[in-house]
């Protein structure tokens, strides 16, 4: 697995995002499964994880830290805490330190590599959760910091008081806005992008039909995309990837990484992976060359589409009312 650097922070090219192993996607593997596909992943050359306190209402870091334990100083991992609003009578830097210490408790490790904060809300003063970060850095609690989702300026405030590791947003052929000023903004200072949702949430796989049904806490019931309609209309992205997958001998899937990793060096994709064969698929996007005549081929006909429906942290929320 060829490696990336995420400002400091080495990496293996394609990361592995945990959260589907605890919810999100409707039922998992068992938790036996799921330690032994992180395992897996590892041994095929992948050492970044990625979590955060929010899955699985923390299963999810007590998951991933069963499964790095024996591996822990060979692998990267990235965690999150999440806050919408303050916490009345609590100090801002308290209430992160109360979190990032229950976080270090369930991975059952004394630092993470990389500690994110999980949507970068105005009601939470953001120069005053650089300065936290800056001192988890320096006590060795982290050793880098990001942000999830940001703007522009955010990246830009937060960095001059903090220097920024990575941002972590959705990115893919499907969702593209991050193009226009958060990478750019990225390669300016130096800071990696991590694309959640690289494929989509699934859809760039192209094994996606009208008539799946999803049930339980699986998002795919809210992102619009994953409606009827919407799926019938993204039918000409779909034949563009099936397309190049059969002229490079690969797959969609890891036509849509190799995409992406080719259009920056500091893009380190972490797609959700359950299964051992997309374990395999997805890592082996690293090995998939685009030329750059390939990757322009690509740009200009994606240029032409037009992409129906989308994944928004609103419709999400829908979940939470749905039976």
């Amino acid at each position: 697995m060829k490696t990336r650097k995420l400002r400091d922070l080495e990496v293996s090219a394609i990361g592995l995002g945990c959260m589907g192993f605890s919810h999100g996607y409707g039922p998992g593997p068992s938790d036996s499964e799921a330690i032994d596909l992180m395992r897996s992943a590892f041994d095929l050359g992948c050492n970044f994880f990625d979590t955060a306190e929010a899955y699985g209402a923390g299963e999810n870091e007590r998951l991933v830290g069963r499964a790095l334990a024996p591996i822990r100083s060979q692998v990267v991992i990235a965690t999150k805490f999440i806050m919408r609003e303050p916490v009345p009578g609590v100090q801002l830097g308290q209430e992160i330190r109360r979190r990032l210490e229950a976080s270090l408790t369930r991975l059952d490790t004394d630092h993470v590599e990389l500690y994110y904060q999980h949507r970068v809300p105005e009601s939470i003063p953001l120069e005053e959760v650089a300065e936290v970060m800056g001192k988890f850095i320096a006590e060795g609690k982290i050793l880098a910091w990001g942000q999830s989702q940001a703007t522009e300026q955010q990246i830009r405030r937060a960095h001059a008081i903090t220097p920024l590791t990575a941002i972590q947003s959705e990115y893919s052929m499907m969702e593209r806005i991050f193009e226009k000023d958060v990478i750019p903004v990225c390669e300016e200072l130096r800071i990696g992008f991590v694309p959640f949702s690289p494929l989509a949430s699934g859809f760039l796989s192209g094994k996606v039909k009208p008539d799946d049904s999803y049930v339980g806490d699986d998002v795919r019931r809210v992102i619009t995309r994953f409606q009827k309609d919407n799926i019938r209309a993204n039918q000409p992205l779909l034949d563009l990837l099936d397309a190049f997958a059969k002229k490079k001998g690969a797959t969609p899937a890891q036509i849509s990484l190799a995409w992406m990793l080719h259009k920056k060096e500091f893009i380190v994709p972490i797609p959700g992976m359950r299964k051992m064969e997309r374990i395999t698929e997805n890592l082996g996007a690293a090995d998939i060359r685009l030329t750059d005549g390939e990757y322009q081929q690509i740009e200009a006909e994606l240029a032409k589409i037009e992409i129906h429906g989308n994944r928004t942290d609103a419709d999400i929320a829908k979940l939470r009312d749905m039976k």
